[in-house]
């Protein structure tokens, strides 16, 4: 065991170079986005009726700025890279595409459980591997065997002055069962203590819990949620942030200081998908700094920016773009019709009283300029 930590601290120290850069930064900023979704309208908006290929570029063209002033950011990647043929609601299969654009959009990691990682069984859990890898993106969630669950999770996040461990869990996969040695990892509260000991064997600072779980569509969140969050805080959870239900929850902690404590984000909803009625579709990210300092580590500050899908039609395609609403709810020219700002603006006025009357400790930012900021209304 004492060589399997050495391994893992040596990765760690070798990944903090290409997360970090040159810096010895005190502050690591981390945003986590929900849903990365693909209905059947967002593959044929993405593909190319003349060649057959696939492009998924422009949905980012607008986010991408936001995802790449970060450090660290990770999105819920709630399809399977399974292979042809491509097919989205109720078994996913996207495009590899769809993993280049994430990467070039600046993610740098994926969250892979969810109800859909087992949409194309095992092999689509292989494969969703096998080109992540490929592409130098980083998952956690789902895993070829027991053994590589073993050796590389919990994922760890790396800077010279702190460690942050993730770990992601789902709470099913849709009922399909998932043979070995394939290896999707579901909420189990006794196994989510051991793997956050282990995070603390390996000298984390702090873990984040990356759980996919939830009633569809309510917008709080349920007994059960509440009663694992509960569960995993006892275990020594430090951050907890939810998706599933594809509609925004409340975010909530503690912030009687310049320490944020018992950050809980309930459900960030969908951050793209073909989900176009009311509440489902948009989302929000979550921006958390983590500082070092003093022999302690601490979130420092935590925000949420609102998006939402806008699905104009060009050249007579309907296509995806994620808006970040601060920016845009001051540009209704922009929008091709007005009944199009008016449903991003009903989106964002829904989302706004509800984390308005149930949230607590986060504030609502943008990217202004380059430099984060609250957003003033």
């Amino acid at each position: 065991m004492r060589s399997l930590k050495i391994i893992v601290i040596m990765l760690c120290l070798s990944l903090a170079q290409t997360l970090a850069g040159q810096d010895c930064d005190t502050v690591l900023t981390l945003l986590f986005t929900g849903d990365i979704m693909g209905h059947d309208g967002q593959l044929a908006s993405a593909r190319n009726d003349s060649d057959g290929t696939y492009d998924y570029k422009s949905v980012f063209t607008h986010i991408a700025p936001f995802i790449s002033a970060v450090d660290v950011a990770t999105g819920n990647f709630e399809v399977t890279l399974g292979g042809p043929p491509y097919r989205g609601y109720p078994a996913f299969s996207s495009p590899d595409e769809l993993a280049v654009a994430c990467l070039n959009a600046g993610f740098d990691i994926l969250g892979t459980a969810n109800n859909h990682s087992a949409d194309r069984g095992p092999k689509g859990i292989f494969r969703t591997a096998r080109v992540l890898d490929s592409l130098g993106l980083r998952h956690t969630g789902t895993w070829v065997s027991p053994g590589e669950r073993d050796i590389i999770s919990p994922l760890m996040i790396c800077r010279k002055s702190m460690r942050i461990a993730l770990l992601a869990y789902t709470y099913g996969t849709n009922g399909i069962v998932v043979p070995p040695p394939a290896t999707v990892a579901y909420i189990d509260t006794v196994r989510a203590a051991a793997d956050i000991r282990r995070a603390e064997w390996l000298d984390a600072d702090m873990n984040v819990i990356f759980i996919h779980w939830g009633i569809e569509y309510d917008t709080l969140p349920s007994a059960e949620q509440k009663l694992t969050a509960a569960a995993l805080r006892r275990a020594g959870a430090d951050i907890i942030i939810g998706s599933h239900p594809h509609v925004v929850q409340p975010v909530t902690a503690r912030a009687d200081t310049a320490v944020i404590t018992d950050p809980v984000v309930w459900s960030m909803g969908n951050f793209v998908s073909n989900q176009r009625t009311r509440r489902r579709d948009g989302g929000m990210m979550i921006r958390l700094d983590i500082t070092s300092g003093h022999d302690t580590t601490y979130v420092s500050d935590a925000g949420y920016v609102l998006t939402w899908v806008y699905t104009p039609v060009e050249n007579g395609k309907e296509k995806f773009y994620i808006l970040p609403c601060a920016e845009f709810e001051k540009k209704p020219e922009f929008f091709q019709s007005p009944s199009q700002y008016d449903a991003m603006m009903l989106y964002l006025a829904d989302a706004r009283r509800l984390l308005d009357t149930y949230g607590k400790g986060f504030r609502e930012m943008t990217l202004d300029g380059g430099k984060w900021t609250g957003v003033e209304r």
